[in-house]
Formats: structure tokens, C-alpha cells, sequence
């Protein structure tokens, strides 16, 4: 039997227009469970962290960033603090120009209200009224967003997806690709090749997303910064934040507000 978020969904997909956005609330901890969408789907929330996982990747996404995610992609999104989320399914033929990936996109102020707006909007609305007129500006605003890094791809190749889910479960290994290698029966050299060649990451780069990504959920769950810093495999809090600033252009503590 589906539930009623399930059904609304559904009312949502089988609408004529070819956009329309909906309001969901979530309480910390919980789960959409797997699922995917035949629509295009912009997800953000207000309030609360998201972490979005697929077999592709995955993706965290705080309060001011949405994550664009392909027709028919099965992910799963799990709820870091309540989650206000406010979504919008699109028919990819009327946007030819947003992202051809999975990808988090920031949130300018006008997307936002532009988003929270759209919620609003009934599922008949009139397309050339002022509702329509609103729908189009969203899409607009969504072609001048910046895609941002927050992605981690998963490989297929199961000696490489081993090292990516120790990293993953232990962010704070330090072993080397040489050290992996030997353990997988491989060199150094292929570890390096297989990486480039599943994830488009190097080695190195694909540890440190790794961690990234870990420390900003733990962020988001309200963990220290010192203890966050040493749990994902930084020398000190200092080296953490400075990272962090090459990567975000801003420390930590800022991150959420």
C-alpha cells in the first residue's frame, strides 16, 4: 500500500504541466527509502541537511545548496536534523540547458525564494498567468547557478570499490595506493589508473573528497570541528581548516549558516 507522500508524488508526476514543486517535511534520522522519479527533480531544503546516495554516488547537501538529479535515477535521501524540503519536478524537455549529470548546484538567494515560492503554486496553474511566469524565471535562475564539488562517485570495479568503502567507513587511513595494491594483488601504477579511469579522481583526490564529505556531515550533526578535523584523518584543526577554505572558500563554522 503507498503511503501518502507516495501518492503525492505520483500527483505531482502525472500533472499536464511541465513543471511543479511541492513541500514535504522530514524528521531527523529518517529515509525516503530507494526510489526514483520519470521527472527531472530539483531537491532542496530549507532547513536541515541531505544526504543523497545512488548507485552512481553520493552527495550532501545543506541549506544552501540543491542537488539536480536525472529522470527515472534510483537514490535514496537520508535526513540529517527536521528537513523542510522543497522540491521541483521539471520535464527535461523544457530545460534543455540544465546539467546533463547528477550534480549540486548553489542556491542564490532569488532560487531560493523562487523555489520556496513555486511550492506554493497549485498543479493547474495557468502557464502564461503569472504562476507560469514564475516557473520560468526558476528556470533562469537555475541555468546562472554554479555547479559545486560535493560529489563522490562510486566505481564499479570491485577492487577499486573495496578501497573506496574502507576509505569511506574509515576516512582517517592513510594507507598508500602502493600499500592497497599490495594488498589487491595490484601495482601502485594500476591502482592509480583504475581510479582515474572509474571515478575520473586520482588516488588522492577521490580520499580527500572521502573525507570532505564525511566531515561536513558530521558538521551537520553538530560534532566538533577539533573532533571532526582528527577523525577524517587531519593533523591538527588548523590543516583541516585550511582545506576546507581551499575547498569551500570559507572555514567550517561557516559552512551551515
Amino acid at each position: 500500500m503507498m503511503d501518502e507522500r507516495t501518492k503525492r508524488h505520483l500527483d505531482f508526476h502525472d500533472t499536464s504541466r511541465a513543471m511543479a514543486a511541492m513541500e514535504v517535511d522530514y524528521p531527523d534520522g529518517s529515509s525516503t527509502g530507494l526510489h526514483a522519479h520519470p521527472r527531472g527533480q530539483l531537491l532542496y531544503a530549507i532547513e536541515g541537511v541531505m544526504i543523497v546516495h545512488s548507485k552512481v554516488g553520493s552527495w550532501v547537501v545543506p541549506p544552501n545548496r540543491a542537488i539536480w538529479l536525472l529522470p527515472d535515477i534510483e537514490h535514496e535521501v537520508r535526513m540529517h536534523g527536521e528537513v523542510k524540503i522543497r522540491t521541483v519536478f521539471i520535464e527535461p524537455s523544457v530545460a534543455p540547458h540544465l546539467p546533463d549529470t547528477n550534480c549540486v548546484i548553489a542556491v542564490s538567494p532569488l532560487l531560493r525564494e523562487l523555489i520556496v515560492a513555486a511550492a506554493r503554486i497549485p498543479l493547474d496553474y495557468k502557464e502564461d498567468g503569472r504562476d507560469g511566469r514564475l516557473m520560468r524565471l526558476m528556470l533562469d535562475e537555475l541555468h546562472e547557478s554554479d555547479v559545486l564539488p560535493l560529489h563522490l562517485p562510486i566505481p564499479d570495479e570491485a577492487r577499486i570499490k573495496i578501497i573506496c568503502q574502507a576509505l569511506i567507513d574509515n576516512p582517517a587511513d592513510a594507507s598508500t595506493a602502493a600499500q592497497w595494491g599490495k594488498r589487491l594483488g595490484l601495482t601502485a601504477k594500476t591502482v592509480h589508473r583504475l581510479f582515474a579511469k572509474e571515478t575520473a579522481m586520482s588516488f588522492a583526490q577521490w580520499r580527500q573528497q572521502a573525507r570532505l564529505l564525511r566531515a561536513l556531515q558530521r558538521i551537520a550533526g553538530g560534532d566538533r570541528i577539533i573532533d571532526v578535523a582528527f577523525d577524517c584523518g587531519y593533523a591538527s584543526q588548523s590543516a583541516f581548516t585550511a582545506m576546507f577554505r581551499r575547498h569551500f572558500g570559507m572555514p567550517p563554522s561557516e559552512f551551515y549558516r
